[in-house]
């Protein structure tokens, strides 16, 4: 997962590194991946994004609204880029994907939006 051990123990470092590895992965998934379908979109988005992003805010517990505001982003990135739910808001598309809310994990909230 590539956790960053040092003096200082940042967490926004931390959240920092996670988000540079995350747009990565998704800019590679908007130059490679043709399908636009929830079904593609969905798991690539389990498989590559979700693991890295639930790991930070379960792992790291970001403190600052900025850290996980920057992780969040990816999320509603990803959410965005598929067709079907383009027009609906983050909320919306989580609640259609059945997906969890890095907010709500990060509070321990293991229910399904």
């Amino acid at each position: 997962m590539g956790v960053l051990v040092d003096n200082k123990f940042s967490m926004s470092q931390q959240c920092a590194l996670v988000a540079k590895k995350t747009n990565g992965i998704l800019g590679c998934m908007k130059k490679t991946v043709a399908s636009r379908s929830r079904e593609v979109i969905l798991l690539l988005y389990s498989a590559l994004l979700r693991p890295h992003l639930e790991f930070c805010v379960q792992f790291w517990a970001p403190q600052f609204k900025k850290d996980m505001d920057i992780l969040k982003k990816f999320q509603q990135k990803t959410m965005k880029m598929i067709k079907s739910l383009e027009h609906l808001s983050n909320e919306e598309s989580l609640t259609e994907l059945r997906l969890f809310n890095l907010e709500k994990t990060e509070r321990g909230s293991y229910q399904r939006l």
